[in-house]
């Protein structure tokens, strides 16, 4: 008979328990990539039935869209605690906020590739309103980091996409270069020094 789940794990409140099994898959997918991610196993590293997972996702998709919200989440105060640690400057705060953005890529490699990369491959709801949200929140980091380089008469996307472009092209690299990531690190503050060719406009 397969043991029974220890009673101190398994006496989780509702809430209490979609947040254990969230991090439960933040553990599952950081060692196994997403195809070792399964509803079973998260109920069994949360120390509940193998059912209880159903009570609070639609499925796997339902959990995967839940991981990908709690990552975005983690993903915008990684950024911000980059920034709250840089001098109170525009310039400063930018270059702060990329490298939080691939402080967060290389810490969390596989949340990172849920989150962007594979967001069309695994079948993640992109139409839940928590996950646009915290999406969003994340993207909104950038924006605000970007806005004080905005030339005049020039749409603020632009110079949005262009940090964005740079510093997420440049994670997404050193991620499929793995055996190259400490190359890709010590490099970072030379890529980051393009972000000193941004005028700053505001």
């Amino acid at each position: 008979m397969p043991a029974r789940p220890d009673a101190s794990k398994s006496s989780h409140s509702n809430g209490n328990l979609r947040e254990a099994l969230i991090d439960a898959g933040l553990s599952l997918l950081a060692s196994e990539g997403t195809s070792g991610l399964t509803l079973r196993k998260c109920a069994a590293l949360a120390g509940v039935s193998h059912a209880a997972p159903a009570h609070h996702f639609a499925g796997l998709p339902g959990l995967l869209t839940a991981i990908a919200t709690r990552g975005f989440r983690i993903f915008s105060q990684t950024m911000l605690d980059d920034a709250a640690a840089a001098p109170d400057e525009p310039r400063a705060r930018l270059h702060a906020i990329c490298t939080g953005y691939y402080r967060f890529a290389f810490e969390h490699p596989a949340l990172f590739d849920l989150m962007f990369r594979q967001i069309c491959v695994v079948p993640v709801s992109t139409d839940d309103a928590e996950l646009i949200s915290a999406s969003n929140a994340a993207r909104d980091v950038l924006a605000q980091a970007s806005a004080p380089f905005v030339p005049k008469g020039q749409p603020a996307q632009i110079t949005e996409y262009q940090v964005w472009s740079l510093i997420h092209g440049y994670a997404s690299l050193a991620l499929a270069n793995k055996y190259a990531r400490d190359e890709f690190n010590e490099k970072l503050p030379a890529l980051l020094s393009l972000l000193d060719k941004l005028e700053l406009t505001n």
